[in-house]
C-alpha cells in the first residue's frame, strides 16, 4: 500500500516533497503521463519557448531527489481508472496500484479549436514540453505566426516570437486582449506594448477554421469572412480541467474536482489540487478554480499535510504573473472585486502599481515591473487603507502594514 499522486506538475511534485516533509516514511508513486520529472510549466511560453532555459531549468528537482527520497516516478503512463471503493488506481499499461491515500493533481490540457482544417501541420498547442519543442523547431525569422487567442499565453508567445523575427498576428474572440484577467486600462496597455512591437492584434474574431495547401497550414479563416496568412499557428484558447479520472469514479465534480478547504473529495481518502480543483477561498468568500502555479503549490502543501494526519486549510490570496518582453507583470487578487481604482506611478514610464478597493478594503493589485511594491501590496489585501496615501508614491507601502 502507499500513497499515490495522479499528475507530474506543480501540485504533484509539491505535494511529493510536502509529504516527506511533514514526516511521513511510508511508499510514495507519483503517476505521470509525460516522460519527464514534474516540472513548472510558466517557462514554456517564456524563457523555455525564448531558448534561455534548458530543460535543467524547467524541472521542479532534479531527478536524484526522488531517489533519495524514495519517491517512485510512474513515467509515460497515464491514469486511466479508479474505483475509490476499492481503493485502486488502474493504469494504461495494466498495472493496478493500492493506495492508501490518493492526490489527484491533474492539471487542465490545453482546449482544442473543433473547426475544419483545426489536425493540418503547423498548428500547434502551447502546454507541455513536447508541444514547446516542436514549436521551437518551426520559429524562424521572417515566419508568419497567427496566434489563437489574446490571454497570457498567446500574449507571452506572441512576446518571444516577436523578438525572435517572426510576424505575429493575434486574433482574439473578446473585445479585448485579457479580458478576463484583467481590467481595461490594463488591456489597453499590454495591446500598445505589443502593437508598438509589431504585433497585429485583432479582437473580437472568431476563428472559423484553418485552410491548408498540400497538409500542410497557409491561413486561418475567421468568421467575418477575413484570413490571416500564416506559416504556423499556436492556439492559446483557454484549458480544460482534466476531471475524467475523477467523474468517472463518482467523485463530484463541477467545473473541476469538488474539494472542501482541507482539499479532500466526495470520496474517502483522496485529495486534489491545482488546476484541476474547484475549491472554497474563505478570503474571497466564494468558490472557483484558478489556473495558477501558487495556488496549485499551496493546495500540494494543504493536501499533503492532510494526507499524513495534520489539519492544515486552504487560505489565501490568488496571485499570478506574466513576462512579456522586459515587462514582468504580477497581479494579486481580482480587481473585477472592486468598485474603485487608484494608480501609483505612470504607465507611460513602463513601471506602475494599480490598486483596486472595495470601499476602503484592498482586494486587487496589478503591479507592472514593481516587485517590491508588490510584495508589500500582497500583504496588504484584504486591509482598510488611504487610496491618498496608496498613490503617493512618496510613502513607503511597508509602513501600511
Amino acid at each position: 500500500m502507499a500513497f499515490v499522486i495522479v499528475g507530474g506538475g506543480h501540485a504533484g511534485g509539491q505535494a511529493a516533497a510536502s509529504l516527506r516533509q511533514a514526516g511521513y516514511a511510508g511508499a510514495i508513486i507519483i503517476v505521470g503521463e509525460e516522460p519527464h520529472v514534474p516540472y513548472q510549466r510558466p517557462p514554456l511560453s517564456k524563457q523555455y519557448l525564448a531558448g534561455e532555459q534548458g530543460l535543467d531549468r524547467v524541472i521542479l528537482r532534479p531527478e536524484a531527489f526522488y531517489r533519495d527520497k524514495r519517491i517512485e516516478l510512474r513515467r509515460g503512463v497515464r491514469a486511466v481508472g479508479l474505483d475509490a471503493g476499492a481503493r485502486a488506481l488502474e493504469l494504461e499499461d495494466g498495472a493496478v496500484l493500492r493506495y492508501d491515500k490518493l492526490l489527484l493533481a491533474t492539471g487542465a490540457r490545453a482546449r482544442r479549436l473543433d473547426v475544419p482544417g483545426a489536425d493540418l501541420a503547423g498548428i500547434f498547442l502551447l502546454r507541455t514540453i513536447a508541444d514547446v519543442d516542436r514549436i521551437r523547431a518551426e520559429l524562424a525569422p521572417g515566419k508568419r505566426l497567427v496566434i489563437v487567442g489574446g490571454g497570457y499565453i498567446g500574449l507571452e508567445a506572441a512576446a518571444v516570437a516577436t523578438v525572435a523575427g517572426l510576424n505575429v498576428t493575434v486574433l482574439e474572440l473578446a473585445p479585448r486582449i485579457l479580458q478576463r484577467v484583467a481590467t481595461p486600462q490594463l488591456s489597453d496597455f499590454y495591446g500598445a506594448l505589443h502593437a508598438d512591437a509589431g504585433v497585429a492584434i485583432r479582437t473580437g474574431v472568431a476563428v472559423a477554421g484553418f485552410d491548408g495547401e498540400r497538409g500542410r497550414l497557409a491561413a486561418v479563416r475567421c468568421a467575418d469572412g477575413a484570413t490571416a496568412p500564416a506559416d504556423l499557428a499556436i492556439v492559446g484558447a483557454g484549458v480544460v480541467p482534466n476531471v475524467e479520472l475523477a467523474a468517472n469514479a463518482g467523485l463530484r465534480c463541477d467545473d473541476g474536482i469538488v474539494v472542501d478547504e482541507r482539499c479532500a473529495t466526495s470520496a474517502a481518502d483522496v485529495y486534489a489540487a491545482g488546476d484541476c480543483t474547484n475549491h472554497p477561498n474563505p478570503l474571497l468568500g466564494r468558490r472557483l478554480r484558478l489556473e495558477s502555479v501558487p495556488n496549485a503549490m499551496e493546495q500540494a502543501r494543504v493536501a499533503a499535510a492532510n494526507m499524513a494526519g495534520g489539519g492544515k486549510t486552504y487560505a489565501s490570496v490568488p496571485w499570478f504573473w506574466s513576462d512579456q518582453y522586459d515587462l514582468k507583470l504580477q497581479m494579486a487578487g481580482f480587481a473585477a472585486d472592486g468598485d474603485s481604482s487608484v494608480m501609483r506611478g505612470d504607465p507611460a514610464s513602463r513601471r506602475f502599481t494599480a490598486f483596486h478597493l472595495k470601499g476602503d478594503v484592498l482586494v486587487a493589485v496589478d503591479a507592472v515591473n514593481a516587485p517590491r511594491e508588490f510584495m508589500a501590496c500582497r500583504q496588504l489585501i484584504g486591509r482598510q487603507l488611504d487610496p491618498a496615501r496608496l498613490a503617493d508614491p512618496l510613502v513607503d507601502l511597508k509602513t501600511l502594514l
